[in-house]
């Protein structure tokens, strides 16, 4: 983070400055603690412990939330137990400056430096009480248990104790006076999101990442059928969103059958760009989970689908099984492939910083900052550089990615078309009737969460992505 961007950033605890890192003494994923059997104090410790990852060592929630491989404590729990903490993180996540600035307003004095641990019992304990529907005097008790029974923080039960209960008292007031005038993401991106968009839409786009992501399907076909059989609506995008969904997808009609599945309207959008596929080769460069290699399979393609993780490789196959389509795949990072015959057509959904999707993912608030966001679009250059190399002269590359941010879109494409090897092929607004907002003037597409309002109880927005259509001419 750079100065200027520090000095955006959200008011601290009594303008502590937050100790990003580790915090000094005992390593916070392996404290001392003492073992309770109180019900619910071990998710409450895995939400604490998952919470000083993210913030203070900038580790990625949904590793740590994997059945198999993740964090230990979050493992050993039941599913109730797992919802709650998804629930808890989630909330803590999104809010965190507003939790931050409202228990510094109740604390006489600052914090000790260091005292990391204390400050993720007490968010977590916070985020529960402010956020969510837990008994105001549950989240409490159960704090000063993990207060009491973690070395670090024994001594300071009682002031968990007092915070926490005046914070129940006090909570709508705080909600009214500090918490709806403190910005809920992080001065830097405040920062970038008014440069590149201006102050009124980045209050816009702000406000909508407070909101859960709705479940988006893309269908087979009949999307209108669909629709009516799960209780959903049909976005302009031609998905289906959900109302009001919770349960297991699986259970769903037309899961096992393969005659859908999950995918934000926005990431629907780039791999319908290319138009008349049927017969063409195409090449998806960075293709896990497989949901835009199912469209072009689907739109007629021969698909050759790579990806550098075998994990993720394994992902798409076991996807485009159910789905009962096929394509060839080959385990390899897309920057080292080469071949003489050329495809007609490539697509690459490069990798960025993931700004896009924190309505599902609000750890990426704290996990990247301005200096990920620039090593990442020097690689999107790079890959499509290399991405232009793949196809024939005339042939068609569409550049995708689900970061908010320009630098990793619009700069990219402009220093690439610069180079001369490719033109852009303007998007037509007039084709993606109730999206005609996300076409820019420069013929791409730019979609924001703050897009597609909220209709007749169905939730409103979708990812922020980006997506150019290039065409190589030599």
């Amino acid at each position: 983070m750079t100065s200027d961007d520090n000095n955006n950033s959200q008011p601290k605890r009594n303008q502590r400055p937050r100790a990003y890192g580790r915090a000094s003494g005992r390593d916070s994923e392996n404290p001392a603690f003492e073992r309770s059997d109180k019900p619910g104090i071990r998710a409450r410790q895995a939400a604490a412990k998952m919470l000083a990852a993210v913030v203070d060592r900038k580790t990625s929630l949904d590793g740590m939330l994997d059945a198999e491989n993740g964090n230990p404590v979050y493992r050993e729990l039941n599913e109730a137990d797992r919802a709650l903490v998804r629930a808890i993180l989630n909330s803590a996540l999104r809010q965190l400056p507003r939790i931050e600035a409202m228990i510094a307003s109740l604390l006489q004095t600052p914090l000790p430096e260091g005292a990391r641990a204390l400050d993720h019992v007490l968010t977590v304990a916070a985020a529960q009480i402010l956020y969510l529907d837990i008994p105001d005097h549950s989240a409490v008790d159960l704090a000063v248990e993990q207060a009491q029974i973690d070395p670090r923080n024994r001594r300071f039960a009682s002031l968990v104790n007092a915070v926490l209960r005046r914070l129940s008292r006090e909570k709508q007031a705080l909600l009214e006076t500090i918490g709806e005038n403190t910005p809920a993401i992080p001065g830097w991106f405040h920062k970038r999101l008014v440069t590149y968009y201006g102050a009124e839409e980045a209050g816009r786009i702000a406000a909508a990442l407070l909101s859960p992501a709705a479940i988006d399907l893309t269908v087979k076909s009949d999307a209108a059928g669909w629709a009516e059989k799960l209780n959903g609506r049909v976005l302009p995008t031609g998905s289906v969103r959900l109302a009001g969904f919770s349960g297991a997808v699986p259970g769903l009609s037309g899961f096992e059958d393969g005659q859908w599945w999950v995918q934000d309207a926005a990431a629907a959008l780039p791999a319908r760009l290319f138009g008349q596929l049927s017969g063409k080769r195409v090449i998806d460069l960075c293709a896990a989970p497989g949901g835009k290699t199912a469209q072009l399979i689907l739109a007629g393609a021969e698909v050759t689908a790579l990806d550098q993780s075998s994990s993720r490789l394994k992902r798409l196959k076991s996807n485009l099984a159910r789905l009962g389509l096929e394509a060839g795949t080959q385990e390899i990072n897309m920057a080292d492939f080469r071949t003489e015959d050329l495809f007609d057509a490539a697509l690459l959904d490069a990798p960025c910083s993931s700004t896009g999707t924190i309505r599902r993912h609000p750890d990426v608030l704290w996990t990247k900052g301005p200096e990920d966001i620039e090593k990442l679009a020097l690689l999107e250059e790079k890959l499509l550089r290399h991405a232009l190399t793949l196809v024939k002269p005339g042939g068609q590359v569409v550049f995708s990615n689900c970061s908010l941010d320009k630098r990793e879109g619009e700069e990219v494409s402009e220093r690439i078309l610069a180079e001369g090897h490719c033109e852009r092929v303007s998007i037509d607004p007039s084709a993606w009737p109730g999206l005609e907002e996300a076409v820019t003037p420069l013929g791409e597409f730019r979609t924001t969460p703050a897009m597609i309002p909220p209709q007749d109880g169905f939730s409103g927005g979708l990812d922020g992505f980006y997506a150019v259509v290039l065409r190589r001419v030599d």
